[in-house]
């Protein structure tokens, strides 16, 4: 999802990026007291306007022809829903991305993400993105400012952070503060494989610019980090995450990393 409004975005030149406020960022307000995300265990409430649920729409509808049906009566409920542009919330993107989940392998999940991304795209897009963002710094830093105002209503409040690329300091990392995509789902075979794996091999590969993605379960934030190529899957610390077996609706509390990690 990161992928398809980055290119988008990317087509807006430089100088009206400078200023957001100016160009109508896609920012859903949090509505909790503190105005700061939810404790850890608790779901952030958003006032997401029906532009935000617009973008919700759409990737849920690419992802939809993928997603294991549900039983005859919750599908009836589900058709009704459809037949508004609007229908779908974000907790309704998120259970269409639990359904592509199911009885999926961990690769399978991942081809499914790329296959969506690429659909999405216009013909030529990542050629387009790499001439005009080839790997250097400054193209890692401004994918991160980027990222801040425009991917709020997807994965919640973040901030610019300076990280170290290759032994230099930059300031090309984003903190999630908490991830509303983690949050709303509680399942960490989603967050790596719906997510991080695809985000970061669509940035890295397909788009040339290399992108890690470092999320923390222990309070649901996470870090990315523009210029940064990812470990192999194998090295990553992900691979050995358990399941959160308290709110987690699929997660098996047996074992002692996520099956959806496994297979």
């Amino acid at each position: 999802m990161m992928v398809i409004l980055s290119f988008n975005i990317m087509q807006l030149s430089p100088l009206s990026l400078h200023n957001s406020s100016r160009i109508g960022v896609i920012r859903s307000r949090i509505v909790e007291p503190n105005g700061e995300p939810a404790p850890f265990g608790q779901k952030t409430k958003y006032n997401d306007t029906i532009f935000e649920k617009g973008f919700m729409t759409l990737f849920a509808r690419k992802m939809e022809k993928f997603a294991a049906k549900e039983d005859t009566n919750d599908v009836a409920k589900d058709d009704k829903k459809k037949k508004s542009w609007w229908g779908y919330d974000y907790e309704s993107f998120v259970d269409v991305s639990r359904r592509v989940m199911q009885r999926r392998s961990r690769i399978q999940q991942q081809q499914v993400v790329r296959e969506v991304l690429l659909s999405m795209l216009p013909p030529g897009a990542p050629a387009q993105f790499r001439k005009l963002f080839p790997p250097t710094k400054w193209a890692a830093e401004f994918n991160a400012a980027l990222t801040v105002p425009f991917f709020q209503w997807l994965v919640g409040p973040s901030e610019v952070i300076e990280v170290e690329v290759n032994g230099e300091k930059q300031k090309s990392g984003v903190r999630i503060k908490k991830c509303r995509y983690l949050e709303n789902s509680g399942c960490v075979g989603m967050c790596v494989n719906m997510c991080k794996i695809p985000t970061q091999d669509f940035f890295t590969n397909e788009f040339g610019l290399p992108l890690t993605m470092i999320p923390n379960f222990e309070d649901m934030s996470c870090d990315m980090v523009y210029g940064q190529v990812p470990p192999p899957f194998e090295e990553d610390p992900v691979s050995k995450q358990p399941c959160y077996a308290a709110i987690c609706s699929v997660a098996n509390p047996n074992t002692s990393v996520c099956p959806k990690l496994q297979a």
